[in-house]
């Protein structure tokens, strides 16, 4: 049966909503009771996210802001006689204008720059990145301009993650952390860009710096040649499903063919956990001989203190009618003998997901995890951890354009100790 919010109207996604944030707010209340300051800013920003229905972009025939840079290297061009101003050859810098009268300026000016100096050229290209958008319309072409004068591109996000832990005679364990990420992307020429990643963690339980203050997580080139790429330097990895690894490493990985019905990927690299290094060598192959299906295999050698494991894991992937999915796989590491900790296994059903563009997208997803610590050395999941095993469920919800809610809860037990525990995680992230 095919699920659809739209049925009727907007009453489905309206209750959807409603019960994501009531939800969201009721289980970290007796967290946050002595927090009213904390509370009162989330309370705000989820009541906002969940209000809005739209974004405009800028209206062009909205003022330009008073105090807008734009006004000061404007006057500066009329000074020189660069930009004309209005039709009557004035420019009246003491009143604000539109961003479409600032355009056909910015036109004028453009027209003259083989009659500039640097300086002057500078500042017109400046404007015109500025205005891109009203040139357009204009029919004026600035897409060269732009790339000339930024060819840096910053993303990121500020991310809230409530994290809960109960083990069996033990009292809850609570985490606040809010995490500030930055990642710049700087295209070096029609094959090589340089990627990098920053990170700062806060600890709100006792307003203390957590990992250090700011931390160079990613700092690596990213090469792009025909059907090959290329990391090198401190790259991210991410294993099939990220059972093994979601890590990054100081080294290199180069993928052959990864849009191809086959390809491959080789890694070497260096990870430092404290004050012990270990070198990690993988290989990944992954086939692809429908739309719907993908299968993989790959075979990772870690070394730490010279004791070297092999860790060997196929996986498989199946999309369902185009809005849900199967994916499991197995691993294991051939050098440890113990059962308890050689052997990972990883089974989930999903449903849709949230889309970060996409206002009211949502996903579910319910899944068994057996992780053997042997195995899973750095795992991407939020509820489940290394050494445990048991049931997860969760989802995530788009309550406006790029501000996304996630709740995760696992139940299971810790494998070697057998021992009972719980964990929900929830999360609110505003992308950038």
């Amino acid at each position: 049966m095919r699920l659809s919010l739209r049925k009727h109207g907007h009453s489905e996604e309206a209750s959807l909503e409603l019960w994501f944030t009531a939800k969201f707010l009721s289980i970290l209340k007796e967290e946050f009771l002595m927090k009213k300051t904390l509370t009162a800013a989330l309370t705000t920003a989820l009541v906002v996210g969940a209000a809005s229905t739209t974004f405009a972009a800028a209206n062009p025939f909205s003022d330009v802001p008073a105090d807008h840079w734009a006004y000061d290297a404007v006057a500066q061009l009329a000074d020189d006689g660069v930009i004309e101003g209005y039709g009557d050859g004035t420019y009246r810098g003491q009143n604000e204008i539109t961003r479409y009268e600032m355009a056909q300026m910015v036109a004028k000016a453009m027209a003259k720059e083989d009659q500039v100096n640097a300086q002057q050229k500078a500042m017109i290209d400046r404007l015109a990145a500025e205005f891109s958008e009203e040139l357009n319309n204009l029919g004026v072409r600035v897409s060269n301009l732009e790339s000339r004068i930024d060819n840096v591109k910053w993303t990121g996000k500020l991310q809230y993650e409530y994290t809960r832990t109960k083990y069996d005679g033990v009292d809850a364990t609570t985490e606040h952390d809010l995490k500030f990420r930055l990642e710049p992307t700087a295209t070096v020429n029609d094959h090589w860009k340089v990627k990098a990643r920053l990170d700062a963690k806060w600890d709100t339980n006792n307003d203390t710096g957590k990992d250090g203050n700011v931390k160079l997580k990613r700092a690596y080139v990213a090469g792009h040649y025909g059907i090959t790429d290329i990391n090198a330097g401190l790259i991210p990895y991410y294993s099939e499903q990220g059972v093994v690894f979601d890590e990054n490493l100081s080294g290199a990985s180069v993928t052959v063919g990864a849009d191809q019905t086959l390809s491959g990927t080789l890694v070497a690299g260096r990870k430092r956990e404290g004050g012990e290094a270990s070198n990690v060598q993988g290989v990944n192959i992954t086939w692809r001989p429908t739309e719907e299906f993908t299968g993989a295999a790959e075979y990772y050698r870690a070394s730490v203190s010279g004791e070297y494991n092999n860790i060997w894991g196929i996986g498989a992937t199946y999309n369902i009618a185009k809005t849900a999915a199967l994916n499991g796989g197995y691993w294991k590491n051939t050098t440890q003998n113990d059962s308890d900790i050689n052997r990972a296994w990883n089974v989930q059903l999903s449903y849709k997901g949230a889309e970060q563009e996409n206002m009211h997208s949502f996903g579910l997803f319910a899944a068994y995890r057996r992780l053997g610590e042997a195995v899973a050395v750095e795992p991407t999941f939020d509820a489940v951890k290394s050494g445990e095993k048991g049931w997860e469920v969760g989802g995530d919800y788009t309550f406006a354009k790029n501000i996304v809610g996630t709740l995760k809860y696992f139940n299971g037990r810790h494998i070697t100790s057998d021992t009972k525990l719980n964990r929900f995680y929830g999360s609110l992230e505003y992308f950038f």
